[in-house]
């Protein structure tokens, strides 16, 4: 009777018969946690086939599921924000502002342009989360006044792609005013009679939310969006109860008549055609 068993030991693959596979393959939801497909996510709209949510997209992918092929145009891009508090939190701001320049090859967080919409010209406004988080500062706030401008002067209706943290912190009270401005903006577009859709993508926040966004004539967000001022876990610390299932998601505050309309992305291309038409009659 052996007392010591020796165990067999195994063959290695040689590396050559390795199968290799390629990384970005697979993407993890972030709702339903499945791992799927990524071709399947984009072909989708980058949207889970399995639940329905809706992952971030960046703006070029914005301005490829909204306007037709070859007719948007940017307009003020070049306008780039100063730094007149001279800021510093971790870094400088005007560093963090470079950064955030060389990281998406943006100058700031709104992208401003002109477009069709299944042949309807509009002009469009997309703010971009990637750069800091899509906060207001002066810059956000004077090419929204800058697209109301290029909206009245076209006589077309502007539609604004929200997606944002707030007011820029770095800037102050700078940033704060902004709110006031992009809302007197806003009016100045009602007081010539040209419409403004407001679309709310997850998250919007802050100044944001409590400003331009909020005064669309028709507003729209995307499934399950995360909509408020302040965030769920600082109301809840602020008056020390739960907040009901739900809170601050598009379909709560749809219920709550904050919100005129849901709409997958895969369907809202059509919607915005149907409602510029409406309006251009």
């Amino acid at each position: 009777m052996a007392w010591f068993k020796k165990e067999k030991t195994r063959k290695e693959i040689p590396a050559e018969k390795k199968v290799k596979i390629p990384e970005g393959l697979w993407i993890k939801c972030n709702s339903c946690k499945e791992i799927i497909y990524r071709k399947e996510v984009d072909n989708n709209h980058k949207v889970c086939p399995k639940c329905g949510y809706h992952f971030p997209i960046s703006v070029e992918e914005r301005i490829s599921q909204l306007i037709d092929e070859g007719t948007f145009k940017e307009f003020d891009g070049h306008l780039t924000s100063e730094d007149p508090l001279d800021f510093k939190d971790s870094i400088k701001y005007k560093h963090r502002l470079k950064n955030y320049q060389k990281k998406t090859g943006y100058n700031d967080a709104i992208v401003i342009g002109t477009g069709a919409i299944e042949g309807h010209q509009i002009v469009l406004g997309i703010l971009n989360f990637s750069f800091m988080g899509g906060s207001m500062g002066s810059v956000v706030g004077e090419k929204i006044a800058r697209a109301v401008d290029k909206a009245i002067e076209l006589k077309l209706p502007l539609i604004i792609v929200s997606a944002s943290g707030g007011a820029r912190m770095q800037e102050g009270i700078l940033s704060l005013m902004q709110m006031a401005k992009s809302s007197a903006a806003i009016a100045r577009l009602g007081d010539a009679g040209l419409p403004f859709v407001s679309i709310f993508t997850d998250p919007t926040f802050g100044g944001v939310t409590a400003s331009f966004a909020m005064l669309g004539d028709i507003i729209i967000a995307e499934p399950k969006a995360l909509i408020g001022f302040a965030g769920p876990r600082v109301i809840e610390q602020t008056i020390k109860q739960q907040l009901p299932a739900g809170f601050q998601r598009s379909e709560f505050l749809f219920e709550h008549g904050m919100i005129d309309v849901i709409v997958e992305r895969k369907k809202l291309k059509n919607i915005l055609a149907n409602i510029v038409a409406y309006f251009r009659t």
